[in-house]
């Protein structure tokens, strides 16, 4: 998930974000005047201080919290007219289940006339995706599956010939181009979808293993242990997939890089010697000879949270859509800080990103003219735990993915004021960036690439799942080029949020929240959103993204 690695990640992030990208798309019609002035700080501002304020708790799933944020954003789409965006209703249940693991503090490696006890969250960490009581590995045979990819567009299959059925996998994180540091191998540094953990297990899952362990590496994985080690014994929530299971790993999960190193020597194999080679193609996981013996105790809650839909019926061609979205969910009521303030209000994450939708949709609104295509806004839950709101709502679509035209993502706007630049998630992907960069152009700013493309960021937010379903999908964040303060002064801003605001109480709106940056950052986001509304184009993945073969399959048919 985006949240987690991004204090982790700043230093190298700020440092590349200078170089403007050039754009190859066509020329676009400058929006109305009146319509881009109808996006304003004070109304933002009046959006994101509601949406951030006390009352609403948090705005934590299964919560009072969910309920007041429900409400309100009924209240103001209902102000600005829009229509409900699931039949009848503004609102798409979401079913899903609380999984609390309560693992065995230790672990046992046997084999080879030797035997390894591994501490538990020291060494490593597990948990469970499954809602049995309890679950045991005595004993399962442990595997070496390379990276645990399976990529047919890179010629790469580390499962090829090997038997991993009812046996636990160990996997590198990241993929083969980050270790090859070669831009021929996958994406170079660049991380592909398939480098993601989340992927990784998933994959294992489609394998048939009984478990899978990643091997931590602070630098291919984005942060450090001690992040993973925030999932020891914590709860997990999941979709609800009661009456349409799929098999899923009894355990997932990660050990340390010095944990692995024992493994192999356990299992007579030459770490450094594998690592040397692991990313060159031809180069086989093995069977370990070892097996692998813990337990995990689980209790499960089910519950329903859900997402808000409203949409702008479009004139024209109502049956296609542009989607923006952004997370109404944060971390509801906790710990008290220092102060004894305990509600985690979530002011730039999300509340920023709502808002803006909200904004958004009031400048289609006061266009002269109704938007050709149907323009939904969609604010989705459970963000915070995982991007589930949007993974249900990809999984359960209410605008069918063949005629969704794009989507467009709002998760953690700009609160320091005005810049030159924007970021750009995913430079690559798809033509989205393209329209973006010339809107920016137009406005006199530019397209600052991320700095630290091998930390995956374009897959850890809820744009990911669209991209997944093989819709377009973009994805900006806030550039640090200040129009008052330079580079200096936005890195100096960033650096001051990450260090003493991100998922803290203190993350709430204040007088020196600055509105005018996002405003200015929601102009470009609407421009693009109003080019696609009123035209018959269709963005397309570029050639390269892992999405494109999803989109091609259904959209050239």
């Amino acid at each position: 998930m985006l949240k987690r690695i991004k204090p982790l990640l700043l230093p190298a992030l700020m440092a590349g974000m200078f170089a403007a990208c050039q754009s190859s798309s066509p020329g676009t019609e400058e929006a109305g005047a009146e319509t881009v002035a109808a996006l304003t700080t004070e109304s933002y501002g009046k959006y994101v201080t509601a949406l951030a304020d006390d009352e609403l708790e948090g705005r934590k799933p299964f919560t009072p919290g969910e309920q007041k944020t429900l409400a309100y954003l009924e209240r103001e789409a209902k102000a600005l007219g829009l229509e409900p965006g699931n039949g009848n209703s503004y609102v798409q249940e979401v079913p899903m289940v609380e999984v609390k693991t309560t693992a065995s503090p230790t672990m046992t490696i046997k084999g080879k006339g030797q035997e390894l006890k591994l501490e538990g969250r020291t060494d490593y960490v597990i948990w469970t995706r499954r809602t049995d009581e309890k679950i045991d590995l005595d004993p399962s045979e442990l595997v070496f599956a390379g990276f645990g990819i399976v990529a047919p567009e890179y010629n790469w299959n580390d499962y090829a010939g090997l038997d991993v059925k009812d046996k636990v996998v160990l996997i590198l994180v990241n993929d083969p181009g980050f270790y090859a540091q070669d831009p021929k191998v996958f994406n170079g540094k660049s991380m592909t979808y398939y480098g993601r953990w989340t992927y990784k297990f998933e994959e294992a899952a489609r394998q048939g293993a009984k478990g899978a362990l990643i091997i931590h590496s602070t630098e291919p994985a984005g942060y450090g242990f001690e992040v993973v080690q925030n999932n020891w014994n914590t709860s997990k929530m999941y979709l609800d997939s009661r009456g349409k299971e799929t098999y899923k790993c009894a355990m997932e999960g990660w050990v340390t890089t010095p944990v692995a190193e024992k493994l192999f020597a356990a299992a007579g194999m030459d770490y450094e010697a594998i690592m040397s080679k692991v990313f060159k193609p031809g180069n086989k996981p093995m069977p370990m000879n070892l097996q692998v013996s813990t337990s995990m105790q689980v209790k499960t809650r089910y519950d329903k949270t859900s997402n808000f839909i409203a949409k702008i019926t479009g004139s024209q061609r109502p049956d296609e859509t542009i989607i923006y979205t952004g997370h109404w969910d944060h971390l509801g009521i906790g710990k008290a800080d220092a102060s004894g303030d305990s509600i985690y209000n979530g002011a730039v994450d999300n509340a920023s990103g709502v808002a803006g939708l909200l904004e958004i949709a009031k400048a289609f609104k006061n266009q002269p003219t109704q938007p050709e295509r149907t323009i939904v806004f969609l604010a989705v839950t459970a963000e915070e735990q995982g991007l589930w709101g949007s993974a249900y709502y990809a999984e359960n679509p209410v605008f069918p993915k063949e005629k969704t035209v794009a989507n467009i993502n709002m998760d953690m706007l700009n609160s320091y004021g005005q810049t030159k630049d924007i970021v750009l998630y995913g430079k690559g992907q798809s033509e989205l960036e393209d329209y973006i960069t010339k809107e920016a152009e137009a406005a006199g700013r530019y397209i600052a690439p991320e700095a630290n493309p091998e930390a995956g960021l374009y897959y850890r937010s809820d744009h990911f799942n669209f991209a997944k379903i093989g819709v377009p999908a973009l994805f900006i964040g806030p550039g640090i080029d200040m129009v008052e303060g330079g580079k200096e002064g936005g890195i100096q801003k960033l650096d001051a949020y990450y260090a003493n605001t991100y998922h803290k109480p203190s993350d709430q709106v204040h007088p020196d929240f600055k509105m005018d940056g996002a405003v200015e950052d929601l102009k470009l986001l609407y421009k693009v959103g109003a080019r696609l509304a009123n035209s018959s184009e269709w963005p397309v993945w570029k050639a390269g993204s892992e999405f494109k073969a999803v989109r091609d399959k259904y959209r050239n048919n």
